[in-house]
């Protein structure tokens, strides 16, 4: 006794009596309750609303030597090994171990006896991790959008012992994880026949989105507009395949149709995917002709009014007509050669009014459209008929 480096008070002043009750010549009284014992000298660590089990059951030596240790606090090992000795070895077994565990703290993160907060931590769960992680305490100062796993615990995502994924994540931090919580995602995903490519980057989901916090809607990382922008700020693919640069085309065109003025892409294109054209929320012909049917038109008629070419005669739907001629009716409304919205809109923007384009692709050629717009009306010369007019107010008899 009393030659180890940490020596209880009483064992390093022989006062073996003041613990062991002597009741004859070596003899002494049971201890039958160490923690009331224990408490005769030291403040009492089991009046805090979460209690160590062993501290509550008063089994103070199930941590501490009573008499003599190597260990500060006469612990009856070092470190993480001494919580080892009743909890599970097996979450530090994980590829990745986050830093206190890995060089034994538990302390960092956990209270030893007593706390207010579940698994004794010394606080709330984002508060621990603030302590360490100062940046992301500091980069969440101010911003408008939370994301609620976020705002609820750290560990709705992360491991806080160790893991297989990067960063302790709980599953893949790209997409798999994302996933688990947002599985009508999933489903879209998987059930699309059109896939956005910017899911198939290395970030997938963090391509576009912000885990933690964001100045912008759905945890966004930048405006959405702009978001789109930074990728299709270049031409991809080739021939019918062809994505055109959209940010040069953008700078380039004056008059920009309603969800564009909007900075609002997601208004027409899924961005997780479709079963439509160029991941088109409904149906939108990408042809040039097409025998009409409503149901073609869906995206379309999502804003605009069905009947814009159901009514053959209007003088309030369109501005387009040639006196109450509905000069849409009679454009779209064929049954075999109808010609589509993009036979002389561009969805996008143009320098025409109405986003009228200087130009269709028909199949190889660059169709001219030849449209000029006139006070009451407006006159087209395109490659496939000589010039038509139309007239609000007096309508034009064409040849």
């Amino acid at each position: 006794m009393g030659t180890e480096k940490y020596v209880h008070g009483p064992v390093a002043t022989g006062e073996c009596t003041f613990c062991h009750k002597q009741t004859g010549k070596h003899k002494f009284e049971a201890i039958e309750n160490t923690g009331k014992l224990c408490a005769e000298c030291h403040e009492r660590l089991d009046t805090h609303k979460y209690v160590h089990a062993p501290v509550k059951q008063g089994k103070c030596f199930t941590c501490h030597d009573s008499h003599q240790s190597p260990n500060k606090y006469q612990l009856r090992a070092a470190g993480a090994e001494l919580c080892f000795k009743c909890h599970d070895r097996s979450i530090m077994k994980g590829k990745f171990v986050h830093g206190p565990v890995a060089v034994g703290s538990c302390t960092t993160c956990h209270a030893v006896h007593q706390g207010d907060f579940p698994k004794l931590l010394r606080t709330t769960v984002n508060a621990v991790c603030f302590e360490c992680h100062a940046d992301k305490a500091e980069a969440f100062k101010n911003k408008k959008f939370t994301h609620a796993p976020v705002q609820k615990s750290c560990t709705a995502c992360h491991d806080a012992h160790s893991g297989e994924y990067r960063y302790n994540f709980k599953a893949d931090g790209s997409e798999e994880l994302c996933l688990g919580c947002h599985k009508e995602k999933q489903t879209d995903i998987n059930s699309a026949t059109v896939k956005h490519k910017g899911l198939a980057t290395e970030k997938k989901c963090l391509a576009c989105h912000d885990p933690h916090v964001s100045d912008y809607v759905k945890q966004l990382t930048m405006q959405p507009a702009d978001l789109c922008m930074s990728c299709h700020n270049r031409e991809y693919g080739s021939g019918t395949t062809r994505v055109a640069n959209m940010k040069a085309m953008l700078d380039a065109n004056t008059d920009f149709h309603g969800p564009i003025k909007q900075k609002d892409c997601s208004g027409c294109h899924n961005t997780h995917g479709s079963k439509n054209f160029r991941i088109l929320r409904e149906n939108f012909p990408p042809v040039f002709y097409a025998g009409y049917n409503p149901e073609n038109y869906k995206l379309c008629y999502m804003c605009h009014e069905k009947s814009l070419a159901d009514d053959e005669r209007t003088t309030k739907l369109t501005a387009f007509r040639n006196g109450d001629q509905n000069l849409h009716f009679v454009h779209v409304n064929k049954a075999v050669k109808g010609r589509t919205c993009r036979a002389c809109h561009d969805a996008h923007a143009t320098n025409n009014p109405r986003h009228v384009r200087d130009t269709v692709p028909f199949n190889a050629w660059k169709l001219p459209v030849g449209f000029e717009k006139t006070a009451d009306g407006g006159r087209c010369l395109p490659g496939c008929h000589k010039q038509f007019a139309y007239d609000r107010k007096h309508a034009v008899k064409n040849q």
